[in-house]
């Protein structure tokens, strides 16, 4: 790896060197180093782009990093990565994609990944999206996130769009079952004339199902994000989205939610604050000896935490 490939591996998942255990890293399409474990097994796809990760059942705090780079401008990267966790296995996955944009054209990687939960599974996903061009070039970000909770299954997304996207759209679906629970916290920034789509959509299928959707986002200069949110309760059930957005400048959040209570015994929760940062708090942080800028930094930088 050069250092280019280290210092957005550093950037996406936090990896100075090779990780032990289970990894695999995928660079301009191909793999570039991988390593399955007895616990944690991942299998290169035969019929297209892609992994299979399969955690066996009852493994518990181990981790798996997957992340993706790409260095090449004028490329288009998908892989298709699925996730099979065990009954009772208890396990961290650290994903993420950075793109280092050198060329006029557009850089784009779409991660199209399915997660299978098994009974009393635990999943914590963590994944970070960052990217840098040269001014000219396009930086595009086009995933799609299936998940299926079986009985008692719980999953935790922890997801991060860190900056230099110049597009994306991220689309989530999720099935939840019995006693099952998704929970997905989300930060987004956006500067410039970059625009960030988040559509989500979750189904509450079984007994005493559950969801909380969080996404905090900051939008400056002219960028544009969009927030839609579909949660539908078919049993007895409670879910909670809620979107809180930091507009500075001349940019633009839209925020469309949509609850559909389709069982009596469903409670769905909805909501939604976007404004700009407020008077006192660049104030207080002004008399502490900040500049206007550096309070506004500050602000922004505890709200994303």
């Amino acid at each position: 790896m050069d250092k280019t490939d280290i210092e957005l591996l550093e950037k996406i998942a936090g990896l100075h060197s090779i990780p032990e255990g289970s990894f695999n890293i995928r660079k301009n399409g191909e793999r570039l180093a991988g390593n399955s474990t007895s616990e944690i097994e991942i299998v290169p796809k035969t019929d297209k782009s892609g992994i299979d990760v399969i955690v066996k059942a009852g493994v518990v705090n181990k981790s798996v990093h997957i992340p993706v780079i790409l260095t090449a401008g004028n490329f288009h990267d998908t892989a298709y990565n699925d996730f099979y966790i065990g009954e009772g296995a208890d396990v961290t996955i650290v994903a993420g994609c950075g793109i280092h944009n050198p060329a006029k054209g557009t850089a784009e990687h779409d991660g199209i990944h399915t997660f299978h939960l098994s009974k009393n599974s635990r999943v914590k996903y963590v994944e970070r999206h960052y990217a840098r061009g040269n001014g000219e070039s396009r930086q595009v970000f086009d995933p799609v996130t299936t998940v299926y909770l079986d009985e008692g299954a719980y999953l935790e997304m922890d997801t991060t769009q860190m900056g230099g996207v110049t597009y994306t759209e991220r689309k989530t679906y999720a099935e939840v079952g019995n006693g099952a629970k998704l929970i997905v916290k989300e930060k987004l920034f956006t500067e410039n004339e970059e625009k960030a789509i988040s559509d989500f959509c979750v189904v509450l299928k079984g007994k005493n199902s559950s969801a909380d959707i969080v996404s905090r986002s900051v939008a400056r200069d002219k960028s544009v994000q969009e927030f839609r949110s579909d949660m539908r309760g078919e049993n007895e059930c409670f879910g909670h989205v809620e979107c809180d957005g930091i507009l500075l400048d001349g940019a633009r959040i839209i925020s469309t939610p949509k609850i559909d209570a389709a069982s009596p015994d469903a409670s769905l929760v909805h909501e939604a604050a976007v404004g700009k940062i407020a008077g006192e708090q660049l104030v207080k942080l002004m008399s502490l000896g900040l500049t206007e800028t550096e309070a506004e930094e500050a602000v922004i930088k505890g709200f994303l935490n």
